[in-house]
């Protein structure tokens, strides 16, 4: 593994797995709306174009690639009958449609090498709760996507999906403004008695790049939050 492409390189999972991967000697090629991450080299992109594709190709100059973390998400709090179709557009820009055309146009380069993708998700892609369909369905749809994108594109290229559950980002925290609970509180409801560190779902993500066996898995990372029926 010589370079990947990681998304939402300056948010908190995003940095820890632009950390994890070089920790590994992996140059790492940060995409984000900012220059702000410790990736070896950035790209300025807005995920909700309809060229984001082409444009990660063209910043790329030809250089190849053997994986690509598709990470950076928007979330929207919100009941569901206030939502406008300009909320529902602009989160299935960046959370669904963004990472298909980004391994569209990466995917010569990545089964050339037999690459790896990896969407993270997340947990209420299965598993949801109040204000947050919208949110909810571009990672359901996300993982549904991952599923069929690996068989497409097996055995050239690794598809798998991580989802994640509550982790300490500030993602996170700005979802527990809309409710009065804490980071404490959320921690207090999982069976590992706490919320999850970027960097625990950094290591998920090099655990997916690594493995040459996954593929069309939706590796849940949530602290034993699912296992736990919601009328115990």
């Amino acid at each position: 593994m010589e370079r990947v492409v990681v998304t939402g390189s300056s948010g908190g999972i995003g940095t820890a797995c632009v950390e994890a991967f070089q920790a590994e000697g992996v140059e790492v090629i940060g995409v984000d709306r900012q220059d702000s991450s410790s990736a070896d080299d950035h790209v300025i992109l807005d995920l909700g174009s309809p060229d984001c594709g082409k444009r990660l190709l063209e910043a790329l100059g030809g250089r190849p690639v053997d994986g690509l973390v598709n990470n950076a998400a928007l979330q929207l709090n919100q009941a569901a009958e206030d939502a406008t179709a300009e909320d529902f557009d602009r989160l299935y820009e960046v959370n669904l449609r963004a990472p298909l055309l980004l391994a569209a146009a990466l995917k010569p380069t990545l089964a050339s090498r037999s690459g790896f993708i990896v969407n993270v998700a997340s947990v209420h892609a299965v598993a949801t709760s109040k204000w947050i369909s919208i949110y909810a369905a571009t990672k359901g749809g996300l993982t549904a996507m991952t599923r069929a994108l690996a068989i497409e594109w097996g055995p050239q290229i690794r598809v798998n999906a991580l989802l994640p559950g509550a982790i300490a980002t500030e993602m996170l925290v700005e979802g527990l403004a809309r409710s009065e609970s804490t980071l404490d509180d959320l921690g207090e409801r999982h069976p590992m008695q706490r919320i999850g560190k970027p960097r625990e779902v950094a290591d998920a993500v090099l655990f997916l790049a690594r493995n040459q066996f996954a593929s069309g898995t939706a590796l849940i990372l949530d602290g034993g939050a699912t296992a736990r029926l919601s009328t115990e």
